[in-house]
């Protein structure tokens, strides 16, 4: 059995986003995905293009209403189901506004 290390649930989501990697001006590598499950310190992702462990990328995320904007440093990568890359995200930087509308979104959930 192995053990569970992480401090908050994950609840599952599928919302569409776009991310880019590095933050900034000019980014390497850009695409389109979707939010396998959120937490209030990472999430996992689904895309098309695989992203090396320990890159910071930006993404933009659609929860519900709102366009939720923030960086995190990704985790781990590694192939999913048909052809895809599932992303394991850690987040850290995140505008206030972007902070408030995510924690509301989490909230949801934990409301039942």
């Amino acid at each position: 059995m192995t053990e569970e290390r992480r401090r908050h649930s994950r609840y599952g989501a599928l919302n569409l986003l776009h991310f880019s990697a590095p933050p900034g001006d000019r980014p390497v590598i850009q695409g389109m995905g979707r939010t396998l499950n959120v937490s209030q310190t990472g999430l996992s992702l689904e895309t098309h293009t695989p992203v090396e462990p320990g890159q910071r990328i930006a993404l933009t995320v659609g929860l519900q209403e709102d366009l939720v904007v923030w960086e995190g440093r990704v985790v781990h990568c590694a192939q999913g189901p048909e052809s895809a890359w599932v992303v394991g995200l850690a987040l850290d930087a995140m505008p206030e506004s972007s902070r408030e509308a995510f924690h509301r979104y989490i909230a949801l959930f934990q409301q039942g």
